[in-house]
């Protein structure tokens, strides 16, 4: 194996901390640099912070935020099912339908204890 080889995955990387490195370097040396008190302060959703930033969330939120990740990766098997359908046959498509019944009976279980409730 010679280095010639290796020259493609040089040049992409050389090419990719050009890239990510260049804008910021440029950036920091063209840029106006005149700080003021408004500049450095704390600026949260349009109007100052006027509490400590390691409040505590609702549980909801968290709970949620799960659900969605949890139902959406869920939902990120049915591509591949799809593309392989006629391959994979009516076995495929009856295991596929029981994945998704489970999916269903899952969803409608969170639905039901109010996990999807947000007041």
């Amino acid at each position: 194996m010679s280095l010639e080889q290796y020259l493609p995955v040089l040049l992409f990387i050389l090419v990719g901390l050009g890239v990510g490195v260049a804008p910021q370097l440029i950036g920091y040396f063209l840029g106006p640099q005149k700080p003021d008190a408004a500049k450095n302060s704390p600026y949260e959703c349009g109007f100052e912070a006027f509490e400590d930033a390691r409040i505590k969330f609702d549980v909801r939120y968290y709970l949620v935020a799960i659900l969605f990740i949890l139902f959406d990766l869920e939902i990120a098997f049915l591509f591949p099912w799809a593309v392989s359908l006629k391959e994979i046959g009516f076995t495929g498509f009856v295991a596929m339908m029981i994945f998704l019944g489970i999916l269903v009976v899952g969803f409608v279980y969170e639905w039901k204890k109010g996990a999807l409730d947000w007041e």
